[in-house]
Formats: structure tokens, C-alpha cells, sequence
């Protein structure tokens, strides 16, 4: 049978577009195909901005499917590493496949072509090197760990504009890029992945069509950790058991943050407060920033967090994640986070909930008119106000209300009563994909790379991992 690809991505999030944009530099006689369900990244917009609600775009969400993937509609960030560190704290476990120097050179080239698509010449984090080991002393005395790493910020806006470069690039290059197609199946046989089985998103009866190819690469990023959770349990792909984040998007004050912001710009910091000891952390952390809402499968709203290079508020927003790893006999981590989203989707009307600190600890929800006049104001003006203890679970809240007092030692002002939580905030991962050091799964020819098979955790690491895949299948023909 006469392939018609070289290379099959499934996904265009950074980890597809950086495979085929190498691929392009290494071998332009390589004929790459990917597929993603969203649409063009010029097309992406949220009607959120404009109507003021969420309107859960059919057939997906705006924020979380389309070129360039869901984390570079969030705030663009591309978090790099120090020369110095041995290892890698924070974006997965690529550094565990190919080693910590040949990550960091991954990461370096990898910045060089963000940096020839516009992305910011200006490294967070990198000037007030004595104050940020103050604060990171602080933090240690408390029980926390600071990371502290350069960042550079792409800003959600001009995020959209570098992708679009990106996008013209790879089809200016005869990279075939598939958009409003679903992949609903994988074409296995004898062991061996030859392609795969998809349809129109926009007709869910529309025929199935079979396009082969001799590569298929997983790249489905968070957005599709579900469907790859079937496809390896349909398949028998050999997985390990995976992770879930659960916790809310936290927002105060700029002037409580305002040290950080302008130290750091993104504070990292992670603890293990009891009684339960399970890792919390900040993630994603949006100076003078908007809590924004996006949808997943089957209309789960979620909250995240954007920033701009232009639009500003007077609020930072960030992610207070606490981490769940199950045990036997229980593997379902995605469904356990699905059930907490969809009880906190219904007690919002099917929008997020968000709650004043100090309600919490007086026992009580929040009302509306308690928002209308509350010191921080609420940068997502269709969050519902409620009670997120209602479904978020004793052990998480738990979790995240000793980690924010903890956190109030380092931070003075991150406690303070006025201060919001929204909720819910969930990173779903698919239980890790087993894969070689080559990124090849136990299905011959298919691979896998990003976020949605636990592989990686941020922008960077996905692109990097796309690089190292590109070069990988480069090199198997050789």
C-alpha cells in the first residue's frame, strides 16, 4: 500500500508546528500533514470580549482547539532556563529523554525562532537577581520553593500575530495543514500505526476518509487528553498512570504583587502544606492581567488566565494548583477532574463560580452585590458569584487554603479576605504515554510529543519537543 505522508501530526499546538517547521529546514522533500479540529489561528476569537458571556462556540471552543493550540491563547509565555541549574524544575519530563544539556540547546534554538517571529527581544526575571534571593529565602523559611527562570512574554495578542508567521510559513513551504477535521480513530495494523481515520467537525455524520501515512505523530496538547486516553485504551497503548492539576484561578491586587510582578514577573513557587503534604504550586501567572473562561468537551467551562502587551487591568491572576496522583485500583484521573468541573459548572449555571477568600473562612457564598463593592473587581465579568467548597473537595480546598496562608508569610497581602477564586481551574493530562527515547509509543510508527501525553508542560517544552521529533524522523531515514 503506497503511502501518501511521510509525516501525520495530529494537533497544530506548538509541538506539531515547530516538528514541521524543523522538518522544513532539515528536509523539504518530506511531505507533512497536520490535522487539527479547530480553526486558523487569524480566525480564533472569543465573543467573549464582546457580548460579555461565554457562548460555548460550536463545534469547539475558540480558546482551546485552532493553530497554535490552547496555551497560546492564554498569556504567551515562554519560560527558558538558568545556565547554571542541573536540572529542570518545571515543563515536564523532556530533559528525562534526552538529558539536560542537549534541553537546553533544544530550548536556545527553539527561542531563536520565536525570536525571528517576533516574539519579544526583553527576558523577564533576569535583572534583580539579589532581590529575588531574598524572596526566595523568605519563601524557604516558609516551607515553599521559589523557581525562578527567564521568561519572555508574548502577550496573548501578539502571540496570535507571531502564529500567524508561523502559519504562513509552513504552508508557504507546502506544509498541509487540515483544519475542521476531527481524527476519530487511528489505522493500526499488526502493530504498526499507518495512518488515520477522520471527518468533517462540522458533521458529526459526515463519512469517515482514511489518509496514510508512514509517521503519525500525537500531538494533541491538554485539549485532547481525553481522546487519547481512548485511543490508548481502544488500542492498548501502553500508558502509565498519569497526574491531575485541580485548583482555581486566584486574583488580587497588582500592588499586593507588585514585587514579583516586577522582579520576576511570574513567581513559581511550590509547597507541600498539610496535613495531606500533596504539591501545590503557582502557575501562570498574569500581572495586571483578565481571568478568562474556555470550554473543553462536552461544554465543561474552565478558567484560565490572559495578559497582554497593551490591555492592562490593576489585578494579577494566577493558577493555585494542587496536584492528585491516584493509586490502585483506581486509573481515572481525567473522569475524577471531569466530575469536579461539571458539579462547579452546574452550581454556576454553566459558568465559572467565583468566591471571596474571607466568605470561605466565614463559612458562607459570595453574593453579587458583595462583588459590586469588594475591593478587588472582577476581571471576568461572567463568573457567577457562589461556593466553590460545594464541589471542589475537602482535600483540595484544604490544600489551597494552607497554601495561601503559607504563601501570606512570603507574600504580605496574598491572604487578604477580599481577594477572588474562581473555579474550575483543571489541567487534564492523558495517564503518561510510555514512550522511547526516540518518542515512539508501543504502536510502531506512532509517536508522541507536548502536553496531552504527559510528555511536556508549557509552550516552550512543546515546541522543543516538536524540534527534537523533527530531527528524530529526519535522522530514522537516514
Amino acid at each position: 500500500m503506497e503511502k501518501k505522508y511521510d509525516i501525520i501530526a495530529i494537533g497544530m499546538g506548538p509541538g506539531a508546528i515547530f516538528m514541521a517547521y524543523e522538518m522544513i529546514k532539515l528536509n523539504k522533500n518530506k511531505k507533512v500533514l497536520l490535522i487539527e479540529q479547530g480553526k486558523r489561528v487569524e480566525e480564533r476569537t472569543c465573543p467573549i470580549e464582546k457580548t460579555g458571556v461565554c457562548v460555548k462556540c460550536k463545534p469547539f471552543c475558540n480558546i482551546t482547539s485552532g493553530f497554535s493550540g490552547a496555551g497560546a491563547f492564554s498569556d504567551g509565555k515562554l519560560s527558558l532556563y538558568n545556565k547554571e541549574d542541573e536540572d529542570f524544575y518545571i515543563g515536564g519530563n523532556l530533559h528525562k529523554y534526552i538529558g539536560v544539556e542537549e534541553t537546553k540547546k533544544l530550548i536556545d534554538y527553539t527561542d531563536s525562532v520565536y525570536l525571528k517571529f517576533g516574539a519579544d527581544t526583553k527576558l523577564e526575571g533576569t535583572l534583580y537577581k539579589e532581590e529575588v534571593k531574598r524572596i526566595k529565602e523568605k519563601a524557604r523559611k516558609e516551607g515553599l520553593t521559589l523557581i525562578d527562570i527567564p521568561i519572555r512574554h508574548l502577550g496573548t495578542e501578539k502571540a496570535h500575530e507571531l502564529y500567524k508567521k508561523l502559519e504562513d510559513y509552513l504552508e508557504e513551504n507546502e506544509v498541509e495543514l487540515k483544519f475542521n477535521t476531527i481524527v476519530e480513530d487511528l489505522i493500526i495494523e499488526d502493530n504498526k500505526c499507518i495512518g488515520v481515520k477522520v471527518r468533517k467537525a462540522s458533521d458529526k455524520n459526515a463519512p469517515l476518509e482514511s489518509i496514510y501515512g508512514d509517521n503519525i505523530v500525537v500531538a494533541v496538547g491538554r485539549k485532547g487528553a481525553n481522546w487519547l486516553v481512548n485511543m490508548c485504551e481502544k488500542h492498548d497503548i501502553e500508558t502509565e498512570a498519569g497526574v491531575v492539576d485541580i485548583g482555581v484561578r486566584y486574583e488580587l491586587s497588582d500592588e499586593v504583587m507588585k514585587d514579583i510582578n516586577k522582579y520576576m514577573y511570574e513567581g513559581k513557587f511550590i509547597g507541600r502544606p498539610g496535613p495531606f503534604k500533596d504539591k501545590v504550586r503557582t502557575f501562570c501567572q498574569n500581572p495586571s492581567g483578565f481571568v478568562s473562561s474556555e470550554v473543553y468537551d462536552n461544554n465543561l467551562s474552565l478558567v484560565n488566565g490572559h495578559s497582554y502587551k497593551d490591555k492592562k487591568s490593576t489585578n494579577t491572576n494566577l493558577a493555585i494548583l494542587v496536584s492528585h496522583h491516584f493509586n490502585y485500583p483506581f486509573s481515572k484521573p481525567i473522569e475524577y477532574g471531569r466530575n469536579i468541573a461539571k458539579n462547579l459548572n452546574e452550581l454556576g449555571n454553566g459558568n465559572i463560580v467565583v468566591q471571596r477568600l474571607g466568605d470561605i473562612y466565614r463559612g458562607k457564598r459570595t453574593w453579587e452585590w458583595e462583588l459590586e463593592t469588594n475591593p478587588v473587581k472582577p476581571t471576568l465579568k461572567s463568573a457567577v458569584a457562589g461556593d466553590i467548597t460545594f464541589a471542589l473537595g475537602y482535600r483540595t480546598m484544604t490544600d489551597i487554603l494552607q497554601f495561601i496562608r503559607e504563601m501570606d508569610k512570603v507574600v504580605e497581602g496574598f491572604a487578604n479576605p477580599e481577594n477572588l477564586l474562581y473555579a474550575p481551574e483543571i489541567k487534564f493530562y492523558s495517564n503518561q504515554v510510555v514512550i522511547d527515547q526516540n518518542f515512539e509509543t508501543s504502536i510502531k510508527g506512532l509517536y508522541s510529543i507536548g502536553d496531552g501525553g504527559g510528555m511536556t508542560r508549557g509552550l516552550m517544552m512543546a515546541s522543543a519537543s516538536g524540534v527534537k521529533m523533527a530531527r528524530i524522523l529526519d535522522e530514522k531515514d537516514k
